[in-house]
This record gives structure tokens, sequence and C-alpha cells, in this order.
């Protein structure tokens, strides 16, 4: 017990030594000449050392796992992921000495599967996205090992309140900025676990009341958006997202629908289209779940200028695109999903010099559906 007391102390001193060594992400002020008084900020996740937001997620469920008794020495760790979750926890894993499983879609990228290999993960392919979950306790239980369900401890395992989690790192990053309070910060959901972080921390903070909101932007195939705008968490989709981390086709139990005060159902294609966008702008290749989260930003960007109102928008850069070159900046691939950018390209190409953003996708907000029929 002594020997078993003492490793779990060492492995959270491990854990604790590598987040001192890491600094914390940069937040990357996006000059569009389009704009006037809207600011637009990129917090930047890929440069946590596995190289994506999930690097967060990561740390705080081993973290979990260790004080509650689950992970002990030579415990295997199994988790149901996409990818980044996977690249992430592998990572931790092997700080630890622990053989860590990675069930996800045989669709998921050869670069991702690379990533958690490189970390030594292994990597359980399944046929559809759907096992995942049954497939990780099979050999959870088979193996005697700790499934970790990031889908339902996301927003348990992190400290809402503070301790640097992000939420508390943008608004001390924006501390002396020209808008300091932003008026949207715009994420898009995986597990749902920052977007529940970030909604309870603009409540803590008093921020609601000084007017920032949280919009979530949800790609196409994802239930999210449909259980927010009809209160259900008994939605079931029939595939999954070609936009890998985010979209789910059920409603995790870490997402929290009443912290969010608007979502976005963002095309797949406008997610593409907006990658290339930002690429010139920003001089380099991010990964599809940043293309969702700009677009439903610079929609409420154009929002704001409409109505002469003044101030910031901050979304999540949330990985680079080097892990996507394979699908997402790939015209074969691109083709191979009858997907066709042109309209949207044209549309982001008009932002630039109207500052206004509004084709169909403007008909697919919906705004605080859920906190209005939480007053009932």
């Amino acid at each position: 017990m002594l020997h078993r007391t003492q490793w779990v102390a060492d492995a959270i001193a491990r854990i604790d030594a590598d987040f001192n060594r890491s600094a914390d992400t940069h937040l990357i002020k996006l000059d569009l000449p389009g704009l006037r008084d809207v600011d637009i900020y990129l917090k930047d996740e890929s440069t946590h050392p596995t190289g994506s937001l999930k690097h967060r997620l990561a740390r705080s469920l081993f973290l979990f796992g260790l004080c509650n008794g689950w992970i002990t020495p030579g415990t295997p760790i199994i988790e149901a992921s996409s990818g980044s979750t996977a690249v992430s926890e592998a990572y931790f894993a092997r700080l630890l000495g622990l053989r860590f499983i990675a069930v996800m879609p045989r669709t998921t990228s050869a670069q991702k599967i690379a990533k958690i290999e490189f970390y030594g993960g292994e990597c359980h392919l399944v046929e559809n996205g759907s096992e995942i979950y049954a497939e990780s306790q099979r050999l959870a239980r088979e193996l005697g090992g700790h499934y970790m369900d990031q889908f339902t401890y996301a927003e348990r395992a992190t400290d809402w309140r503070g301790n640097n989690n992000i939420a508390e790192s943008i608004f001390e990053q924006l501390r002396r900025e020209p808008h300091p309070i932003p008026r949207w910060i715009v994420v898009s959901a995986g597990t749902g676990g920052t977007s529940s972080t970030i909604g309870r921390y603009i409540r803590y903070g008093g921020h609601l009341a000084q007017g920032c909101e949280l919009c979530v932007a949800d790609p196409e195939h994802s239930v999210f958006y449909d259980a927010f705008a009809s209160g259900r968490s008994d939605i079931v989709g029939q595939c999954g997202s070609r936009i890998e981390g985010i979209g789910r086709p059920r409603v995790e139990p870490s997402f929290s629908p009443t912290v969010i005060e608007r979502m976005v159902r963002v095309p797949d294609a406008a997610s593409f289209a907006a990658l290339r966008y930002l690429e010139r702008h920003l001089g380099r290749r991010c990964g599809g779940s940043t293309g969702t989260n700009l677009i439903a930003t610079l929609s409420l960007a154009s929002e704001m200028q409409n109505a002469g109102e003044g101030g910031s928008v901050v979304t999540l850069l949330c990985d680079g695109g080097d892990r996507y070159t394979d699908t997402y900046f790939n015209p074969t691939w691109l083709a191979s999903q009858g997907l066709e950018l042109t309209k949207w390209e044209t549309a982001l190409d008009d932002f630039d010099q109207s500052g206004v953003f509004e084709p169909d996708l403007m008909t697919c907000m919906h705004p605080g559906g859920h906190s209005e029929r939480k007053v009932d």
C-alpha cells in the first residue's frame, strides 16, 4: 500500500512538473481589413507540448483518475477518441510509464495515428464511430484497466473556477487590450468540457453581467445543435463528424446547454474554406475545428459591426494543420466527400472588403434557445 501511495504522489508531481515547464498558450490578435471596432483573437492551443487543446483535458483527466484512485501502478489506460485527446493522453501515459490504448474510428487521419504511436500508444480501430464507447469499456474490463471516458468526465475533471484553466487564461491575457471583456467567446464542442468550463467561468467571474456570452459552433452530423435548440438530450445521429475532435452523434454527458447563450451550425465546406482563409491571414495551417470556430466568429463579428457595436470576440485555434494534410488540405479528399468550397471562399473574400459575412449560414443560428426554456 505504501508503494502504491508513493507512486500516486510521484505521478501527480510529474504531471505538475510538466505543467510548470509549459508556458501558457498565446493569444493572437487577428487583424482583418473589413472590421473597424471589432477585434478578433485566437487562443492558440496548438503550442501545447502535444499540439492541441486536448493537452489541457488529458492532464486534468489523469489527475482526476489518480486522485480518485482509478489509476495505480501498472494500470492500462483506455480512451475512446478520434485523435487529439488520444495523442495527449498517450503523452501523459508515457510520462507515468503506463500502457495506453486509443479506441478510434478507422477513418482517423494517419497523421494522428502516427502521433499516438510516437508517444508509445496503441491504436485500436473500429469500423463505426458509434462503437468506440462499448469497445473501450470492453478493453478496460478485460485488461483490468481504466477507461478514461472523456465524454463523461471532461466537465468534471477541470476546475472551472480557475487554477489556470483556459477561461481564466483568456481573461487574464485580454486585460490590457482595448476591449478586455469579450462580447463573445466562441468554441466548438467534442466532449462539451471546454464549453462547460468557459460558460461556468463567465458566470463565476460576473462577466455575463458585463455583456460576455458563449457561442458554441457545431459541425454537420453533430446532434449538439439540435439538442440545444430542442432541449432534448436523447437525440442520436446517423454518422460521425468529418471535423475530427468535435461534433458527436449523441449528446455527451459533459455537454451543458444551460451555460451556452447561442449555438451555430456550420457547414463542413465553410469550415474547410475558413482554413484556407486563415492560412492567408495567419501564415500557417490549422485544424478543422479551428475553421468551424472561425466561421461562427466572423458571423458574430459581422453582426456586431452591422449593429454599430464595438468589442472583441475570442475563439480557439485548437490544433495545427499538419495532422490533416491527407484530408482537409487535400483536393482529392474534398472531392471524394462531395464538398465544394467556392461559395464560402467568395463569402470570406467579400468579408475582407466589407466586414459583412452573411451567407445562408445565418439561418442556422439559434440564439439563447435553451436558456429561454429554462424559465418555464
